[in-house]
């Protein structure tokens, strides 16, 4: 398990999964958390329970149907857990008793938390979610002085290997100007992105400058990490965040 690195309050509990610890098998080995990959169901199930008996999870985490989207749940204890998996890509959790998480393997997951500790969020944020909004989006449900919120960027596909084309590098600098410092070209038409640098630059467009987090790479270290990237089948590590008593 990785612990953010931020001075979040005590009541605030953190963490991503690494993909060792499980019992699944074959490119999913070990600890894929997602049922949506080709895994084997009674093993992702057996690895959420390890989760929630290792962490002491208050209850199953809120399990999203992810759309690399804006879309942000705002979750109500037990009651919203029991509905499904919602659809969106972000969560907000006010109350104890609901951990809201996001699945990734490449993509780029980000937690959110407030300063007094009274109000939490899990986003995934993709290059297309990113460029959609949902940082900006998962501020604005949080309905927090962005001044008064840390955020964590766990961890995601590094910039010396994501490599993407002109429409996306046009996509963000299209928004933000300041967006062209994340890309570096890497061949006629393909750019080499930066998704830490791009987030920073989202959250201090609306005010959030306390960012930690940032310095990991799932495509390279493929001992500790999922990348649908590098290996097309593959598994998910969860981020998830809560509130305690």
């Amino acid at each position: 398990m990785i612990r953010p690195d931020w001075p979040a309050p005590d009541n605030v509990l953190a963490l991503t999964t690494t993909r060792q610890g499980g019992v699944s098998r074959g490119p999913w080995a070990s600890l894929n958390l997602a049922d949506h990959v080709g895994d084997d169901l009674l093993a992702v199930q057996e690895n959420r329970r390890f989760l929630r008996r290792s962490l002491h999870l208050p209850g199953e985490p809120l399990w999203l149907k992810q759309v690399h989207g804006d879309g942000v749940v705002e979750a109500e204890g037990d009651a919203t857990a029991q509905a499904g998996s919602p659809e969106g890509d972000a969560s907000v959790v006010r109350t104890t008793g609901q951990v809201s998480a996001v699945l990734t393997a490449d993509c780029l997951p980000v937690l959110f938390c407030e300063r007094a500790g009274r109000c939490v969020a899990a986003t995934h944020a993709g290059w297309r979610g990113l460029e959609a909004g949902v940082l900006e989006r998962t501020v604005q449900v949080m309905a927090v002085d962005p001044g008064e919120l840390l955020a964590w960027l766990g961890p995601a596909i590094g910039p010396q290997v994501f490599e993407v084309g002109d429409e996306v590098r046009a996509a963000f600098t299209a928004r933000h100007a300041q967006a062209a410092d994340a890309f570096i070209p890497s061949s006629p038409g393909h750019w080499l992105a930066d998704l830490y640098q791009l987030a920073r630059i989202r959250l201090a467009g609306v005010g959030v400058q306390a960012v930690y987090g940032g310095d990991r790479c799932t495509f390279t270290e493929a001992e500790s990490f999922y990348s649908y990237r590098r290996d097309g089948v593959t598994g998910r590590m969860a981020t998830l965040i809560w509130l305690r008593d």
